[in-house]
């Protein structure tokens, strides 16, 4: 329900932090849907994996239009779908079917190729859309599709939250992941609490209602806070209750290269992708969606006579 990757967010490059910093999310629209992007942003390309975090909605009921993302293709990645309010309906190439609620999590790999689409009911409408880059091992491997209904909790000392990816505390998330990650979305009661964290992650914290104080740097909504890897706990302070992801993982190691919807390393891989969706070959098989297929744009970098 996300995406594409556009221009500004290719030119997003990693660097090294010497400490929090913060980032303002810029508005888009996907779907016919109000989107706040907070990763990539300047600066940075990736946390951990984690390589792009839509924020959608609320939709306005006064535009009550649902959300429509046709049968579009995707490489090298897993599209993370927690939604806040509402229910959307996935659908894939590999046959999957599949009605997503808040407190669910749909996590879908699309290694070598896959394609999706993504309907949602009309408000009200709230999520997060994530990706996340897979490593060389496994992004030319099989697609794969998993919901999972159920969730671990977490409860800390001043805090509750669900764990959506690796673990936290003793709260283990079932969704299969490429590198080590950890996500989760936190209820934070007024006053501070610490998150445990392993020393090699990185990570981004993303406030979704309210604003939340991350070390010493105070973080709205519709913004995101990096913190660089070397500390074991994430201190966070909060005037009033709030609600935030915290996503990180170890660093990835590798410089991605990110065009509309494919997350790869070179050009190559991009047009190759790209050529294939456009000529329509098995490699992202068929949907049996209602919604129009998306078509690719040509890559600024192939000349049009090619």
């Amino acid at each position: 329900m996300s995406g594409p990757v556009e221009p500004r967010d290719r030119d997003c490059e990693d660097e090294l932090l010497a400490g929090i910093e913060t980032r303002e999310g810029r508005a888009a629209q996907v779907g016919g849907v109000d989107i706040v992007r907070v990763l990539p942003t300047k600066g940075r390309r990736t946390v951990g994996a984690w390589c792009f975090v839509d924020l959608m909605g609320p939709v306005d009921a006064e535009r009550p239009d649902p959300l429509e993302v046709g049968p579009h293709p995707h490489i090298g990645l897993s599209t993370v779908t927690w939604l806040l309010e509402g229910e959307a309906l996935h659908q894939d190439s590999l046959g999957t079917e599949q009605v997503i609620r808040p407190g669910q999590l749909n996590w879908m790999t699309s290694g070598h190729g896959i394609s999706h689409a993504e309907l949602a009911a009309q408000p009200p409408f709230r999520g997060v859309q994530m990706w996340v880059a897979q490593p060389e091992g496994t992004r030319h491997g099989e697609a794969r599709f998993e919901h999972h209904g159920e969730l671990p909790e977490v409860d800390l000392d001043g805090a509750s939250g669900t764990v959506l990816a690796g673990r936290v505390g003793d709260a283990v998330s079932p969704a299969r992941t490429d590198t080590p990650l950890v996500g989760v979305d936190l209820q934070v009661r007024r006053g501070r609490t610490v998150v445990p964290t392993a020393g090699s992650f990185e990570h981004a914290v993303v406030p979704l209602d309210g604003r939340v104080k991350v070390g010493a740097e105070v973080v709205e909504p519709g913004w995101v806070a990096l913190v660089p890897a070397g500390i074991d706990e994430l201190p966070l302070e909060v005037h009033e209750d709030a609600r935030l992801l915290v996503l990180g993982g170890e660093p990835l190691g590798e410089r991605v290269e990110m065009w509309w919807n494919f997350v790869a390393r070179d050009r190559d891989e991009i047009t190759a992708a790209w050529r294939d969706w456009d000529r329509r070959t098995e490699r992202f098989g068929d949907i049996d969606s209602q919604l129009e297929r998306i078509e690719a744009p040509r890559p600024p970098w192939v000349p049009a006579d090619r």
